[in-house]
């Protein structure tokens, strides 16, 4: 397939996958359109890199659903001067659309090889405003915080306190929250010190390593 046909398939997910199910942001949208999703999987998927379904990275780690991916960047409400901690780089799709609405963004990955294949891809498509850290991402970047927004891409048992501690006030927090094989998408808000959840919808995600995460796997 040439770009003309996968630019068709960015606009026909775009209409039949995330435009029905409510993702209406004007730069989520916009984000969908222009990201290549195909180039962050194996060539042998391109075929199938737009359908409505995730798809094997290796590792045992997958690229998220498409609506998954636009729920949860939509659930950020990002206005474009935000700077985001990604938690679970993965692939580098989730963080090509966040670094094509956020004005930086800071990404987490514990698997070296994934975080290093991604930063890879980022970097030939032009993203220049992606920061990439190998480590375990349930402690977060301190250095680096205060966060406007910060999305993880696993499921945790709980919400981690570090990344509640680097979360900016008034900033947003979307995580999987729940058990091993399936969570809850939570939005975590602080405002005035407080913080507040809540609930968006079941979801199943891959479980979040770590010391504030699952510790051994499941």
């Amino acid at each position: 397939m040439d770009e003309k046909e996968f630019a068709r398939q960015r606009m026909l997910m775009v209409e039949q996958q995330l435009t029905p199910r409510g993702i209406c942001n004007p730069e989520v949208v916009r984000a969908f359109m222009s990201v290549p999703r195909h180039r962050f999987v194996g060539t042998a998927l391109w075929h199938s890199a737009y359908a409505d379904h995730p798809l094997p990275i290796g590792e045992g780690q997958t690229i998220s659903q498409p609506y998954m991916v636009a729920l949860m960047t939509q659930c950020l409400d990002l206005t474009g001067s935000d700077r985001v901690l990604e938690i679970g780089t993965g692939s580098g799709y989730q963080t090509a659309i966040l670094a094509t609405i956020a004005a930086e963004v800071f990404t987490v990955e514990r698997i070296a090889s994934l975080a290093k294949n991604a930063e890879s891809i980022l970097k030939e498509l032009g993203y220049n405003n992606v920061r990439f850290l190998v480590g375990d991402g349930t402690r977060g970047w301190p250095e680096e915080a205060p966060f406007d927004g910060i999305l993880v891409t696993a499921g945790a048992p709980c919400v981690p306190e570090p990344l509640v501690a680097q979360l900016a006030e008034g900033g947003r927090l979307v995580i999987p929250v729940g058990g091993g094989w399936s969570q809850e998408l939570m939005i975590v808000r602080k405002v005035k010190g407080k913080v507040a959840e809540e609930p968006v919808c079941g979801c199943v995600f891959v479980p979040l390593l770590g010391e504030f995460g699952w510790k051994d796997g499941l």
